[in-house]
């Protein structure tokens, strides 16, 4: 979702510092590791940073173009995100991309394990009746090409200036959504 749907707003190394987190540590991986007391803290100062950002949440130029021919052609959409079900509607909300999802396929850390888990995918293609080979997984980070790959829906890396470290990983590399028109 943000930087594949929207423009990309979070400094995760900012949130890191800002939370005591190793640079090179998962964020949600760092926070699952502590006791209960830090990481209910860590969590809510998380959630806090999050929602401020969620909020501001605008449109990438080639979202709402890509999910109107998207639309058009009856493929479903959804969401899944490590962020919490809640942002991701306030985000998709403040973009003006809500009206493309069904809520019961926006999903966030809290309705399933975080990328790189296959288990949000595999909850969506429950949904829908749907298979994992007739599935592509779009996003921007490696996370989102390993759990397409750990679900075994193909997968599309969407660069945008930041090329994957192991472009092997994606099936598809793509400078932008508007090159998934066609």
């Amino acid at each position: 979702m943000d930087g594949t749907l929207t423009i990309p707003m979070h400094d995760f190394q900012e949130i890191r510092t800002l939370l005591g987190i190793p640079r090179d540590q998962d964020i949600l991986g760092f926070i699952d590791e502590q006791e209960e007391s830090v990481r209910k803290n860590l969590s809510r100062r998380l959630e806090d940073w999050e929602f401020e950002i969620a909020k501001k949440s605008k449109p990438s130029l080639d979202a709402v173009a890509l999910l109107e021919v998207l639309r058009e052609r009856e493929n479903r959409c959804a969401v899944l995100t490590r962020n919490t079900h809640a942002f991701a509607m306030v985000t998709l909300e403040a973009a003006g991309l809500l009206d493309f999802f069904d809520p019961n396929v926006v999903l966030g850390r809290d309705s399933a394990k975080p990328k790189p888990s296959p288990d949000g995918i595999h909850k969506i293609l429950s949904y829908w009746g749907a298979k994992a080979d007739e599935t592509v997984m779009i996003g921007d980070d490696v996370n989102d090409v390993l759990a397409g790959k750990n679900a075994g829906c193909s997968s599309v890396f969407i660069e945008r200036n930041r090329p994957l470290i192991n472009p092997g990983l994606a099936d598809i590399l793509c400078s932008d959504l508007q090159a998934l028109i066609f």
